[in-house]
């Protein structure tokens, strides 16, 4: 199971419609895919995908309810969990509860190919929790000059707390390729020249007012109409995912990057065995 964090700097980039619609993507191309709604302060990829659902996070954070009883059923074969309130819940809880959720989390592996999390906006410490413990983060960027300088800024504090944290661009509402290329290019300079990073780029999504009508008729726009720019954008950088799945090796455990990101263990503790034995 590959973990994919997607998240912005600043809000109004399109974060979530993106979220929903690369997880169709792949769901489309034959990957097992749940969308965690990791954004506390507006948990809406119910909303994005068009569907609801009975049960939310806090249902398995109260211990009534396994994880798998509260992930739901999502368009063109996706699954999904539904925050809201219990992300507040997941950073609070005890130690012990936290464990054995996060547990129940990893045991996803075993039936998903990518677990997206959908974050919120910013450098608010919940967000950098779900981006720590991510495979790779993908960052929406528009070229917008704030969206640029706050995508800098979530760059920076991500790598204080995770060096080797793989960061990934994806431009969006961008007039054409070379828009989007150029934008990267800048910022990865940046990035590189005061945080001696190096940023992957995944791809762009054109601006596309023809999407607008579906998104206000919670639609996801690519299963609206595949044929739409911004929906063969979204394809083109779902296969992209796809290409580049295995090009960056992983060599800690699942349980291990969750409990490192939830502040349980720190970074070189090796949790494998005390995954075997749960």
């Amino acid at each position: 199971m590959r973990i994919l964090s997607i998240t912005s700097g600043k809000g109004g980039v399109g974060k979530t419609n993106l979220a929903a619609n690369l997880g169709i993507a792949l769901s489309q191309q034959g990957s097992r895919v749940v969308m965690f709604d990791a954004d506390l302060g507006l948990a809406n990829l119910d909303v994005v995908l068009g569907t609801g659902a009975d049960f939310s996070l806090h249902h398995a954070i109260d211990g009534n309810l396994s994880l798998a009883d509260v992930i739901a059923a999502g368009p063109a074969g996706t699954r999904f969990l539904s925050g809201g309130a219990g992300l507040s819940k997941l950073i609070n809880i005890s130690r012990k509860r936290l464990q054995n959720f996060l547990l129940e989390l990893a045991q996803l592996d075993k039936s998903t190919d990518y677990l997206i999390f959908d974050t919120g906006a910013g450098v608010d410490a919940k967000v950098m929790t779900f981006l720590k413990a991510a495979d790779d983060v993908i960052l929406v960027v528009t070229p917008e000059p704030a969206s640029v300088a706050d995508a800098y800024a979530t760059i920076k504090v991500l790598l204080r707390s995770k060096k080797n944290a793989h960061i990934q661009i994806l431009m969006n509402q961008v007039e054409h390729e070379r828009q989007a290329e150029a934008v990267y290019r800048k910022l990865n300079d940046i990035a590189g020249h005061f945080l001696n990073a190096d940023l992957s780029y995944i791809g762009s999504v054109r601006c596309d007012s023809e999407i607008l009508p579906w998104i206000r008729a919670r639609q996801p726009f690519l299963l609206a109409d595949p044929r739409l720019k911004a929906s063969k954008d979204v394809i083109g950088v779902a296969q992209r995912i796809q290409v580049n799945r295995n090009v960056y090796d992983v060599s800690e455990t699942i349980v291990h990057r969750l409990e490192f990101a939830f502040g349980i263990t720190s970074p070189t503790e090796d949790l494998a065995t005390e995954a075997k034995a749960a």
